[in-house]
């Protein structure tokens, strides 16, 4: 497999004499010197793609997804291009403030923020809350008047939009637990201008995740424009219009991978006339080809009708496949020339759909050697487990030929300490 077809994931990964590297430096010795399962994460390749939004959407708040990946070196690298940071939990409000992020460029969404939760970001003084329900907007009204504060705020508005993903992360539809239909927004908004201790300054959407085609935003985008208009004729002064992130990457060889430039064209058309400052929320496309999850074979087991590779990564460190049925592409770290068998890539946890790849044409690996799993940097540590005590896994960020290790692979006694 030549350097230009891994390049199409990540510009800065290519193969030297048939070993993997990565903005010049070896995966080989990093599972070397820090042992596997390993993430790896291309700094250069997180500054590009926030470049590229900037450049794309060059008045636009570009507020980083912390959900996809939340190490706060991760996120400092984002911050140093100039990006924000879009949260859903106390957890990545800290995490964003520990990466650099200023509070108020740090937009606040999920549906069950907790009493503790939103106190602290009202107390930080985040730019913006996005409500997605009646009795948010009364809590955090009462949070800030107790903290004599004022809250900013957006409703959450569901436009209905059938974005063309995994049923799992489409957030968009009306059935989906996420935001409100139009005409309760409507109700909301006119709510939270009674209210003293909020200030209404947004209109937020978010249709779903790992959209290949752009047309679904221009869509929701529309909607959401009429709704700004009707409020402007109501009086409301809508600062922000957020619309969100989702924009998908390159998991398959086939995959071609929408760029940033493609989502400014399909949506800044309508938003042409709209005063409001945009938000964007880039979360995948930012860290998704940045990373890489490397794992060890442990052993080969040949049942006849099934080859299979057991490695030392399982659904604990990437769950994506055995939850949304998901593809990565898998390649051995070095490659040696030998021939190929069809096979599952499987981990050591106990459960028949612990798998990282299905029915894959790899050359034949010996025990002890490493393979590679590609698209890995978003939903892949912060979406892993202690499932079967496994501890989870280091992380590593490489740039421009150097590497320095920005989580330590946890212990068992740090996961057991239990107080």
């Amino acid at each position: 497999m030549d350097s230009a077809f891994l390049k199409e994931f990540n510009p800065y990964l290519e193969r030297r004499e048939g070993e993997l590297y990565l903005e010049g430096v070896s995966i080989r010795s990093l599972a070397e010197e820090f042992g596997t399962p390993l993430y790896v994460y291309s700094a250069s390749y997180i500054r590009d793609r926030i470049r590229d939004y900037r450049r794309a959407f060059p008045d636009a708040l570009v507020c980083y997804a912390v959900k996809a990946n939340f190490n706060p070196e991760v996120i400092r690298v984002a911050g140093e291009e100039g990006a924000g940071a879009d949260i859903v939990s106390g957890g990545e409000l800290i995490a964003a403030l520990r990466g650099g992020i200023s509070p108020d460029r740090i937009v606040y969404a999920g549906v069950g923020k907790t009493v503790s939760e939103l106190k602290l970001a009202v107390e930080r003084d985040i730019l913006m809350f996005n409500v997605e329900s009646e009795d948010e907007l009364y809590l955090l009204d009462s949070i800030a008047g107790s903290l004599g504060k004022k809250a900013r705020i957006a409703v959450r508005v569901n436009p209905d939009v059938d974005p063309r993903t995994h049923p799992y992360i489409a957030t968009g539809l009306r059935k989906s637990k996420f935001g409100v239909d139009f005409e309760t927004a409507r109700r909301e908004f006119r709510l939270a201008r009674e209210l003293k201790n909020l200030e209404v300054v947004g209109i937020h959407c978010h249709i779903g995740s790992q959209l290949l085609d752009v047309s679904p935003y221009r869509e929701a985008v529309q909607k959401l424009v009429q709704l700004y208009e009707e409020l402007s004729g109501e009086g409301f002064e809508i600062r922000y219009i957020d619309v969100g992130g989702g924009l998908g990457i390159k998991y398959r060889p086939e995959d071609r991978e929408p760029r940033p430039e493609e989502l400014a064209e399909a949506i800044l058309p309508a938003l042409e006339n709209v005063e409001a400052q945009i938000i964007v929320e880039p979360g995948r496309s930012v860290t998704g080809n940045a990373g890489l999850l490397i794992a060890q074979v442990q052993f080969l087991k040949d049942k006849g009708v099934k080859h299979f590779i057991i490695v030392d990564a399982g659904m604990n460190d990437l769950v994506r496949p055995a939850i949304y049925d998901a593809y990565h592409h898998v390649v051995p770290v070095v490659e040696r020339g030998r021939d190929h068998i069809i096979a599952d890539v499987v981990g050591p946890i106990c459960e028949t759909g612990d798998f990282l790849a299905k029915d894959r044409r790899l050359e034949r690996l010996e025990r002890g050697e490493y393979i590679a799993v590609l698209s890995a940097g978003a939903y892949g540590f912060s979406m892993a487990s202690h499932y079967n005590l496994r501890p989870k896994p280091a992380e590593v960020l490489v740039e421009r030929g150097s590497y320095r290790l920005i989580r330590e692979r946890e212990s068992y006694n740090y996961i057991l300490n239990i107080m």
